[in-house]
């Protein structure tokens, strides 16, 4: 269910809903994804991998497993180039080329469960996984480090000795003194501060002072990583796999095998899910190095479990926050320390995380702290506005509680401090123009907001988010076809539905039929750069490239029709597809006019364009509210979702059915964040739930229809006016749910995932509070 006002305005094809086009191949079938790959002479890769979660390598034979009948080649740790110091730039990331490599595969040490290390080339998957059992390798295990909380003790064991952080334990409690340089797991530590924060908190009528903790939680794609790799003659390399970005898998597997990445080709496969989870690499420089040992094709593919164990969900967090407002509902104050669990390795969002928390409001006194911590878990990777949706979380459940001691309406209370165009982001500089305030309004008009919530044990949560959206680079092709038709090539996979905006946008420019124009997604050697399609940069930016290379090959076509006028190009007008001379009864001309003559006055057209859409100055920023009913049974914990709504400003919606697509599944997935999702370690550090069986996501027997308004206050810097959607609307759903589950039975969760085990203790706990304190006043 959406609100939006359909009429376009000045748009013929921008806000409407065609059908995709590669929907068709999709549903029959015929798409290939990357597991479909397969090639003549292909051999079948699989890794081994640690069953410690901490442990030196004292040996690795593979004698035996050489041996093997069908085995062609095991690579270990030994077989890679030695890369510490190197650095690799990802789109504005720069990577630690070392830690990279390490995380791809183990050398002396192993730093988590499932750790690669070494990988078997053979015959066939069972031929493989056969080799993978006579491999010996000797560890001397160490204790692990499971958490944040733990890691920053002064007497963790280090997982990284390099790691070393100054003034260890002003970064755990600022009112201690500094400390020694000396080893430390603490990989980072940025602080955000403006304003007097004693001045701030002096001023408050009501402080809220609480710490909270989020699990670890998987990215929810249902197709595994894999790899297929072909190393030629030349020494030229393709690999066919299912990623987020072709380019970012040519430099990252460039840099850990120090190779010059003119040498590989990537070719992307269809991906079937990512959200962030398929930035990097994990098989793609060991299904390489195989297929350089064999010379023959080397694929590769995880199971479940493998994904699981290996590859990089988001981080666990804990965070200590503190609000105060006056009586009047103003924040004079905030005070945020977070730290991030960045797995095995440097790297988690700990800084986005600290940038986005608070941002939807103006707060003139504020002090945040934010730390990368490493713990022996899997490397985190990028999920779905990383960082954000967990101190939304925090901040969001104490902006709730302030606004009840204040006595205001949640929404109203969010008016009051709303940040609006000028306000300072929580990193420093000003908001351009953005629709955070629209959202509130929007919400606060919804039929679900203003509906009355009737029965016993049932509650209703609102909360809000930001996320800043990404630019990056991206380059476009138009080609326009002897028949008039279009094909627009780019770089950039499609992930959700962009093929369908960048074919939209071209026939915006052209004014052609949408049907009539056919989007592509090429390879590395195909087309210019590409950045990364994540951080809701793709419509954005590749969409931006789009339009310029569109107008450029309209301009083409525009001396075309000049040259066949035999007149001044600056005489020739278009619209809608047409092109007129300007004060003369000359015949039109159309696109397909014009392509049947593109031979006769000088060839091909093709519009190129290529940009970086950060550094001109286009990205949008991105706001979103959500508005969640419950009802909890008190017996069992279990809480049902009733209701769930999402406003959210996306500047211009291209295609509204696949805006839609993104609000529902963002608020989805944090309705199973909140209340289900999480990694569970035991004791020794092993992760027990390697299914999708007990990593428990929410089904759609497990939702109500997911309500969407689209509101549009379009991004000024965008000739379209997009902002981005595909993150956002993840932030806001956790603590829009632990408020509603406070509403229905007033007990305030500051864990999550809220299950059923983790409600009743808070139900009982608060159970005995009651009757101490009933107690206590009976007998005073």
């Amino acid at each position: 269910m959406s609100d939006r006002n359909e009429s376009n305005g000045e748009f013929r094809v921008v806000g409407t809903r065609p059908i995709r086009h590669d929907g068709e191949d999709k549903v029959t079938g015929r798409a290939k994804y990357g597991a479909d790959y397969n090639l003549p002479g292909m051999l079948h890769g699989k890794v081994l991998r640690s069953p410690h979660v901490h442990a030196l390598i004292k040996s690795i034979n593979t004698a035996k497993a050489l041996r093997h009948p069908g085995v062609h080649a095991v690579i270990t740790g030994a077989d890679f180039p030695e890369v510490k110091g190197a650095m690799a730039q990802v789109g504005e990331l720069v990577v630690n080329t070392h830690y990279l490599s390490l995380n791809v595969m183990a050398r002396d040490k192993v730093l988590y469960d499932g750790h690669a290390v070494a990988a078997v080339a053979a015959v066939s998957k069972h031929v493989a996984e056969e080799a993978l059992e006579l491999i010996e390798v000797e560890y001397e295990p160490l204790p692990p480090v499971m958490t944040a909380e733990e890691a920053m003790r002064d007497d963790a064991p280090v997982l990284l000795p390099e790691l070393r952080q100054m003034f260890m334990k002003s970064r755990v409690d600022p009112g201690v003194p500094e400390g020694p340089d000396r080893p430390s797991n603490i990989a980072g530590h940025i602080q955000l501060q403006r304003g007097d924060l004693e001045a701030g908190f002096a001023a408050a009528d009501f402080i809220v002072e609480r710490e909270f903790r989020t699990a670890a939680v998987h990215q929810g794609y249902i197709e595994p990583q894999n790899a297929l790799a072909v190393w030629d003659a030349s020494d030229h390399v393709v690999i066919y796999c299912s990623t987020q970005g072709s380019f970012n898998v040519r430099t990252l597997t460039a840099a850990v095998l120090t190779m010059p990445e003119g040498r590989i080709r990537v070719v992307p496969a269809e991906i079937g899910g990512g959200f962030g989870g398929k930035t990097t690499v994990y098989l793609e420089p060991l299904a390489v190095l195989l297929a350089k040992k064999t010379g023959r094709p080397v694929k590769m593919s995880m199971t479940r479990n493998e994904v699981l164990r290996a590859t990089g969900p988001t981080s666990g967090t804990m965070f200590r926050v503190k609000i105060g407002a006056d009586r009047t509902g103003k924040i004079t104050a905030a005070q945020v320390w977070m730290a991030y669990e960045a797995g095995a390795f440097p790297g988690s969002p700990f800084a986005p995380g600290a940038m986005t928390t608070l941002g939807p409001y103006h707060i003139e006194n504020l002090l945040i702290d934010t730390f990368d911590v490493v713990v022996n878990r899997p490397k985190v990777a990028a999920y779905r506005a990383p960082g954000a949706p967990a101190s939304a979380f925090a901040c969001e459940c104490v902006i709730n509680e302030l606004a009840e001691k204040c006595g205001i309406d949640p929404i109203e209370f969010r008016l009051r401090n709303a940040a609006r165009q000028g306000s300072p982001q929580p990193a420093g500089p000003p908001f351009k123009k953005i629709g955070f305030i629209e959202t509130l309004e929007a919400m606060r008009e919804s039929r679900h907001y203003r509906s009355e919530l009737i029965g016993a044990n049932r509650g209703r949560g609102v909360a809000s988010g930001f996320w800043f959206n990404g630019g990056l680079q991206s380059s476009a092709d138009v080609n326009i076809h002897l028949d008039g038709t279009v094909s627009v090539v780019t770089g950039s996979v499609d992930i959700g539905g962009s093929r369908a905006s960048m074919a939209m946008i071209a026939a915006e420019v052209l004014g052609v039929d949408v049907k009539d124009v056919r989007p592509l997604v090429a390879d590395t050697d195909a087309i210019g750069h590409n950045d990364v399609t994540g951080g809701s940069r793709v419509t954005l930016a590749t969409g931006m490239a789009v339009y310029h290379a569109a107008h450029d090959a309209l301009r083409q076509l525009k001396l075309r029709a000049a040259q066949l006028w035999d007149c001044d190009p600056q005489e020739v007008d278009f619209a809608r597809g047409v092109f007129t001379r300007r004060g003369k009864q000359t015949p039109p001309l159309t696109i397909k006019d014009l392509g049947a003559r593109l031979i006769s006055t000088g060839g091909p057209v093709v519009g190129r364009a290529s940009l970086n859409a950060g550094a001109v100055g286009a990205v949008g920023n991105a706001f979103a509210t959500a508005c969640v009913d419950v009802e909890v049974d008190p017996e069992t914990g279990k809480v049902q979702i009733l209701r769930a709504s999402i406003t959210q400003d996306v500047g211009r919606a291209i295609h509204p059915s696949y805006v839609e697509g993104q609000m529902q599944g963002g608020l989805v997935q944090g309705i199973g964040w909140a209340l289900n999702e999480e990694y569970f370690y035991d004791q020794r550090g092993i992760l027990r739930n390697t299914g999708l069986l007990d990593y428990r996501m929410p089904t759609c027997l497990d939702l109500p229809m997911i309500e969407t308004t689209i509101v549009e206050v379009p991004n000024p810097d965008h000739p379209l006016g997009i902002r981005g959607v595909g993150e956002v609307n993840i932030v806001p759903p956790m603590a829009a749910i632990a408020e509603a589950i406070y509403q229905a039975v007033g007990v305030r969760v500051t864990e999550l995932p809220i299950n059923p085990p983790r409600l009743l203790n808070a139900l009982r706990a608060s159970s005995r509070s009651t009757a101490n304190q009933l107690a206590s006043a009976a007998a005073d």
